[in-house]
């Protein structure tokens, strides 16, 4: 395989998961859509590497990896540049305490709607600029 067809694949998940994220709000599960956002952010930004020819880390936050290898992504990846790494570093933070919480972190009661329509919003915007940087193949 690959990397341009790895990168593709990714950038399909990432797109196919997009679409549980409305059904998981309004189902108020909102620490669930931090969890799946943190996701669709991590399989879209690791094809964005992988389609410049770089190996993504085998963490999940890869705003490290975008910064060093800048050069190598197109313009309009680098222009949203900043952006895509705060993204990636604040769903990753929250990544283990959307899922499983803690003694004093219950996340079913901590994270609020504004959270979540952020983590959208957020995961959305990550996926429209890997389209614009990986080409997916006609069907």
């Amino acid at each position: 395989m690959t990397n341009t067809s790895l990168a593709q694949s990714y950038l399909i998940k990432a797109t196919k998961r997009l679409k549980i994220l409305p059904v998981l709000l309004a189902e108020q599960a909102y620490s669930d859509v931090i969890r799946e956002a943190q996701e669709i952010v991590e399989l879209a930004l690791k094809g964005v590497l992988r389609q410049v020819g770089v190996e993504p880390p085998k963490w999940h936050d890869v705003s490290g990896a975008l910064l060093e290898f800048a050069q190598r992504l197109p313009a309009v990846a680098q222009a949203e540049l900043d952006r895509l790494a705060d993204i990636s570093a604040w769903l990753r933070k929250e990544r283990e305490f959307s899922f499983y919480g803690d003694i004093d972190f219950i996340p079913t009661e901590q994270y609020s709607e504004a959270d979540a329509q952020r983590a959208i919003a957020d995961a959305e915007h990550v996926v429209r600029i890997a389209t614009l940087v990986i080409p997916l193949s006609p069907k």
